[in-house]
C-alpha cells in the first residue's frame, strides 16, 4: 500500500492547487488513471474527486474560523470561482455559512485524513478464475441508477419491480456464451460525482452472441470487447455474499496481484439460489489486464 499513500501524501500537499488524478495514478501510485480511481472509490466508500473535495472543505474551514482571511480569499485559495459558488459548498458540508461557522459553538464536520492499510484477514485464499473471452454482447433491459456504496440500492430495486414477466425467458433464449450462461446484473459507463452523485448504467441481462441486428428492438445491447476477465466466486447469504466480492476483490486479491481493472463493464452472476434466495453462490466478473512492472 506504500504507492497509495504516496498518492494521498501527493493530495494533501496539492490540496490549494492543481491535483491531476491521472497524474497521481502514473506517479504516486504506478496504476493506470481508470483503476486507481475504481480501486479508490471501492477501498474508501467515496470517488477520488469527491474525497479532494471534502478535504479542500476541510482545511478551508479552518481557515475560515481562524478569521484572518476572507471568504473570498479562501475561496480562491481552494479553487472556487467565486466567493458565493464556496459559501454554496461550505453551507451544503456544515449546513451553515461560513459567517454562522465564525460563531461561538457552532459544529462543523471534517474529512479526516485517510490512509491505506494492507489487513491480513486470516483467509486462505480467494476463489477466482482468469478466463479470456472474445467479443459478446449484453442484452436485456437497462436503466440510470446511482452507485450505492454500502448497503440496498433501492433504485435497482425499483427498476427491477418494473421488468415485464417473461423477460428471463426471453433472455435466457438468447444466452450462448458457455462462460456465462444465466442472467447477468451489470454494471458500466460509471460517471463519478459525489459520494451521493455518482451514476451508472444497470442492466438486467444476459450475454449474447447474436448478431445485435437479430436482436429484439424493444431490448437495450451492449458492445463487449475481446478481453481477459478474472471471476471472482463467493458462497453464502444473499445478496450479501455477491456485494463482498467487490470489497474482497480490490482490497485481498489486486493489491497481492500482478493485475489492474480495464475499462468496461463489471458483470455478477448468481449461479445457484435456495428456493426462498436466502443463500447461493455467484461470480463478479472484472476484465482485466496484466501489469508489466
Amino acid at each position: 500500500m506504500e504507492h497509495w499513500n504516496e498518492a494521498l501524501r501527493l493530495i494533501e500537499e496539492h490540496l490549494a492547487g492543481e491535483i491531476d488524478v491521472a497524474t497521481l495514478a502514473s506517479a504516486a501510485a504506478q496504476t493506470s488513471e481508470h483503476h486507481f480511481r475504481r480501486m479508490f472509490s471501492t477501498l474508501a466508500g467515496l470517488p477520488v474527486s469527491e474525497y479532494v473535495r471534502r478535504r479542500r472543505l476541510t482545511q478551508a474551514t479552518a481557515e475560515i474560523v481562524d478569521g484572518r482571511a476572507s471568504v473570498l480569499e479562501v475561496a480562491t485559495t481552494y479553487g472556487y470561482v467565486s466567493a458565493d459558488a464556496f459559501s454554496r459548498a461550505f453551507k451544503a458540508m456544515h449546513g451553515m455559512t461560513p459567517s454562522e461557522a465564525r460563531r461561538p459553538g457552532a459544529v462543523l464536520r471534517s474529512q479526516p485524513r485517510m490512509s491505506f492499510h494492507l489487513t491480513i484477514k486470516g483467509r486462505s485464499d480467494m476463489q477466482h478464475r482468469l478466463i479470456e473471452l472474445d467479443r459478446f454482447r449484453i442484452v436485456g433491459r437497462m436503466t440510470r441508477i446511482p452507485i450505492v456504496y454500502e448497503g440496498h440500492n433501492a433504485a435497482i430495486a425499483a427498476f427491477q419491480a418494473t421488468l415485464p414477466d417473461g423477460l428471463d425467458d426471453r433472455l435466457l433464449a438468447l444466452a450462448d456464451v458457455d462462460a456465462l450462461p444465466g442472467r447477468l446484473f451489470v454494471t458500466a459507463n460509471i460517471e463519478e460525482g459525489g459520494a451521493d452523485d455518482s451514476w451508472c448504467d444497470y442492466y438486467h441481462s444476459v450475454a449474447t452472441t447474436t448478431p445485435a441486428a437479430a436482436l429484439p428492438e424493444d431490448l437495450d445491447v451492449l458492445e463487449v470487447e475481446p478481453s481477459t476477465w478474472t471471476a471472482f466466486r463467493g458462497e453464502g447469504p444473499l445478496p450479501q455474499a455477491l456485494q463482498n466480492l467487490w470489497a474482497e476483490s480490490f482490497s485481498e486479491w489486486f493489491p497481492s496481484n500482478p493485475y489492474r481493472v480495464l475499462p468496461g463493464p463489471s458483470m455478477l452472476s448468481v449461479l445457484e439460489a435456495a428456493d426462498d434466495g436466502s443463500t447461493g453462490s455467484g461470480e463478479l466478473w472484472i476484465p482485466v489486464e496484466r501489469t508489466t512492472d
